[in-house]
């Protein structure tokens, strides 16, 4: 009984922080991200719909924090974006907004 009970009380919580690092890295977004890329629409970048399908959170992260690198070992011939010096707490709020785009995956039948 006091299991369940004291899972109740986590549960709110838990579902709070999603909530507030959803905002945080949406504030990330629009301060650095927006001019470029857009959630699920094709802009001067890609989608991050599109980048959340084809990328783990550590390529992510290291494509924000050093593009130029990264993108020759993607094997881009050439690469726009600019390396953004976040802190950690905005990298990793970038990092799961961007994958909470990610497209569920549909079951076989």
């Amino acid at each position: 009984m006091m299991k369940r009970y004291f899972l109740m009380l986590l549960l709110p919580v838990g579902v709070l922080c999603a909530a507030s690092k959803g905002a945080e890295g949406k504030k990330v977004f629009e301060t650095y991200c927006w001019g470029c890329h857009h959630q699920t629409a094709v802009a001067f970048g890609p989608p991050f719909r599109e980048i959340a399908s084809k990328r783990s959170a550590e390529e992510i992260r290291a494509m924000i924090s050093d593009p130029e690198s990264v993108s020759k070992v993607f094997g881009y011939k050439r690469n726009a974006m600019p390396a953004l010096k976040l802190n950690e707490a905005d990298l990793e709020a970038i990092t799961a907004y961007i994958l909470s785009f990610k497209p569920e995956k549909k079951e076989a039948k």
